[in-house]
């Protein structure tokens, strides 16, 4: 069994770059298993710093959006069946960690660049408040089922992570920060990143997918280990 940390300074905290896409909810499943596995080792000493990067699972989706039902079988040749089976485990991994999904049969897929427009922005003013963005875009087209493409949307998540809307609504009309989410994005593919999410911590350990809690607690104390 591992010794608690009680007597020892912190170590310092673990650099996780989580690369992911507010679309994807093994995304949001993968984050809240993370942030479980780093609530347990606090006793250890052992913490993180995380920074979310971008990844597009469907960077030519139209400004309309689309039928989740419909995206599914088109990309992945899915039958309702499978679809509907895939959400329900979907659902039950996510109250596992605290997030609520609500599927519905005229649940959407948007396209998700301004979103990580966005995150970037938060990264670079406000760092310790890039989560709080990141879990009010999820909860709002993972729970509440709106359209994460509308700039009023993402002003209130923004807003309801406590970042300036009307800076957050700058940023958005005046195309800030395109170049730096397409270069980010470009570089996470080079590194050989095709799939989310990846979290990769001291940008060399790679764990992928939505693992449960004790997969990351795993994972991180060894590598915390290694340091």
């Amino acid at each position: 069994m591992t010794q608690a940390r009680t007597d020892a300074a912190p170590l310092k905290p673990l650099k996780i770059d989580f690369v992911s896409d507010v679309m994807c909810p093994w995304c949001a499943v993968g984050l809240g298993g993370l942030e479980q596995a780093l609530e347990r080792l606090q006793g250890e000493g052992i913490a993180a710093d995380i920074a979310f990067q971008p990844f597009e699972l469907n960077p030519d989706i139209a400004p309309e959006g689309e039928n989740m039902g419909e995206h599914l079988a088109r990309k992945y040749g899915s039958t309702p069946e499978q679809s509907a089976a895939n959400r329900a485990a979907i659902t039950a991994r996510a109250a596992e960690v605290g997030v609520e999904m609500n599927f519905r049969d005229d649940s959407r897929m948007w396209n998700t660049f301004d979103a990580h427009r966005l995150l970037h922005w938060a990264g670079l003013t406000a760092p310790d408040k890039q989560a709080a963005l990141k879990h009010a875009l999820f909860g709002a087209h993972f729970t509440q089922g709106r359209n994460v493409s509308d700039a009023g949307v993402l002003t209130e998540a923004a807003q309801a992570a406590g970042l300036d809307r009307a800076e957050a609504a700058e940023v958005l009309a005046s195309g800030r920060y395109m170049q730096e989410v397409r270069t980010a994005q470009a570089l996470w593919r080079a590194r050989g990143i095709t799939s989310v999410p990846a979290v990769v911590v001291e940008d060399k350990y790679l764990i992928s997918g939505g693992q449960p809690t004790q997969v990351f607690v795993n994972a991180l104390r060894e590598i915390a280990g290694k340091r």
